[in-house]
């Protein structure tokens, strides 16, 4: 018997993983979301999916979970994993920093749609608390989800990226009181009396004081004590330890262990171990958080889905409908444009993962009945699987809005197209280091950027920076491409730079063309378009690295930039020998089809 019910955790072992190793790297493949993958995965292949007729069914079980809990450990862990991650990506001077967007907006979200859906509740019949914790674990949205459809559209960094990120920092803060919250009212649920209540928070008190005394005292010195040993095991077992440990103070408490890790993450975030710290975490992090989706897509019952379609369906709508609304007039409220509000306000509409963590503890606690959290449950994985769609159209309605808004009048001003000049397609870091030597040697320019809130705060510094799309030929030509000498293209979206590259080539064949790529594959690309040079970021740090090395072990100056200078000038020319015969060999294939189909 024990050897079965070992081999039945193994099997449910492997379906987690085969997931993580086929399924995921699939619909990667198809531009599809990994959480979404795994979401559904779970859905299809868990104890409410196929995992139901497991038993009926020979050698189903071998690719199915009959039973949730052989995997639920592992599950708590990612959840565990991704708070830790999240209070080691926070710091006190950049929560300042951000305070307008993450503490006005983003905490103005939840306090309010909270308040909104619980009153909604309570008219409903529910129970106060019961209410309270269907409004927080509704009001927060899926930051897994976001964050990697922004990262792949690369607009992480665009004004609706910055807007919902804050949002989406203040729901993870939101987090912590939600599950504070709950354990309390689990310790509660033992026993009627208020001293029950108090003894619960003096447990938090307790465990939070004694995880916070143990951080500022221990963690710089065990760090640093692991850290000259040089060893890689050491220092990952230091830092698993850490996480487990702190979790384990809060589970001791009755609060829940993702607190404690959260509170172990905010304490390491001003040390020097940081970023090393994340480096380490980062193997495990993609792993454990896609377990932790799957065990969330087991939660999923399908049967939901067709016992009430209509009222599910409703719901769907009315809670992307409310929370949208709701971002869009705040976000109004904090001075975001229009197009930033709408677009961010149907990006944060759906659901979020924790909604599955807090109303499944709710659930576990008796909190909320089974059928109710099971019906919340497949609203909130519902409107998560709609995100990517939402995204879509939000981007579609944004543009007409924009196409019909009045330009700002910081972003009227237009360019005049001198002799000579250069023009630089994007105004970020890198664009305003090469506009400050440009200026410096006596080379006029006309700098241009996409982002119009930047364009807007550089203008009002006194920044000579003009707001277009560089990929449109008619600003190209705005920006007196017909007499400029060069364009120099800064921006790090690949799409752009070659929309930029085609377009300038075709309007000059003669100019010079320099543009940023992202690897010596991209280079290659450009090259091949027509670049006339292309510097790949990975390629170029390791050139500067080594010119460091070299002075520093002793090379003359002059000899070791000598010989860096030579170095890039050969891999410019292997890149660009690449490129033509890449263009030969395209060219002898299509008339090797022409002549084929003659």
């Amino acid at each position: 018997m024990a050897s079965s019910a070992a081999t039945a955790g193994y099997s449910d072992a492997l379906v987690v993983l085969g997931t993580a190793g086929i399924v995921v790297p699939l619909v990667r493949r198809w531009g599809l979301s990994p959480v979404l993958a795994y979401l559904g995965a779970g859905a299809v292949l868990g104890p409410l999916g196929l995992g139901s007729i497991s038993r009926s069914v020979p050698g189903l079980s071998w690719v199915t979970i009959a039973d949730a809990s052989n995997v639920a450990g592992i599950a708590e862990l990612g959840i565990v994993f991704l708070l830790f991650l999240i209070g080691l990506e926070l710091s006190f001077p950049r929560l300042m920093t951000m305070r307008r967007l993450v503490i006005g907006l983003g905490g103005s979200q939840v306090l309010i749609t909270t308040a909104s859906i619980a009153g909604a509740a309570v008219w409903a019949g529910s129970g106060l608390s019961e209410a309270i914790v269907f409004g927080a674990s509704l009001s927060l949205s899926s930051t897994a989800i976001v964050l990697e459809l922004l990262s792949v559209q690369e607009r992480l960094t665009t004004s609706t990226g910055r807007a919902s990120f804050s949002v989406l920092l203040a729901q993870d803060l939101a987090v912590i009181p939600l599950l504070l919250y709950l354990s309390i009212l689990a310790a509660r649920s033992g026993g009627s009396a208020l001293a029950t209540l108090a003894s619960a928070l003096l447990q938090a008190a307790v465990a939070v004081t004694i995880i916070v005394l143990f951080g500022r005292v221990l963690l710089r010195p065990l760090f640093r004590l692991v850290a000259t040993t040089r060893s890689t095991e050491l220092f990952i077992a230091a830092v698993l330890f850490v996480i487990v440990a702190a979790g384990v103070i809060a589970d001791q408490a009755g609060l829940s262990m993702a607190l404690g890790a959260f509170l172990a993450g905010l304490l390491l975030a001003e040390t020097e171990y940081r970023k090393a710290i994340e480096v380490t975490v980062a193997p495990f992090k993609g792993l454990l958080l896609g377990i932790f989706f799957f065990t969330v897509g087991m939660n999923v019952d399908f049967r939901e889905l067709v016992r009430e379609p209509l009222l599910l369906i409703g719901a769907v709508v009315a809670l992307i409908a409310v929370k949208s609304l709701l971002l869009i007039g705040l976000g109004r409220m904090f001075r975001l444009p229009w197009p930033v509000a709408v677009e961010t306000g149907l990006l944060l509409g759906p659901g979020g993962e924790f909604a599955f963590v807090s109303i499944g503890i709710a659930a576990a606690t008796g909190l909320i009945a089974p059928r109710l959290a099971s019906f919340t449950l497949a609203i909130t994985s519902v409107t998560m699987a709609l995100t990517p769609v939402l995204s879509v159209g939000a981007r579609h309605l944004v543009a007409r809005l924009s196409a019909g808004k009045p330009i700002d009048a910081e972003l009227t001003a237009r360019p005049a197209g001198g002799q000579r000049h250069a023009i630089v397609v994007g105004y970020g870091r890198v664009g305003k280091i090469v506009c400050e030597l440009l200026k410096r040697h006596g080379i006029p320019y006309i700098a241009a950027d996409s982002d119009a809130l930047t364009v807007t705060r550089d203008r009002r510094e006194h920044h000579d920076v003009y707001y277009g799309d560089a990929a449109n030929p008619h600003f190209l030509a705005s920006c007196g491409l017909a007499s400029a000498a060069g364009v120099i293209i800064t921006i790090h979206s690949a799409g752009v730079i070659d929309k930029v590259v085609e377009h300038v080539r075709a309007m000059r064949p003669d100019i010079l063309i320099v543009s940023r790529a992202r690897d010596a594959d991209h280079a290659r690309h450009l090259y091949g378009l027509g670049a006339t040079d292309a510097v790949p970021e990975t390629i170029e740090a390791s050139l500067q690295l080594s010119e460091a090395a070299l002075v520093g072990l002793g090379v003359a100056t002059g000899l070791a930039i000598a010989s860096i200078h030579e170095k890039r000038d050969d891999i410019r020319h292997a890149l660009q020998k690449a490129a033509q015969e890449a263009g030969r060999a395209e060219i002898h294939s299509i008339k090797a089809k022409t002549q084929k189909s003659a």
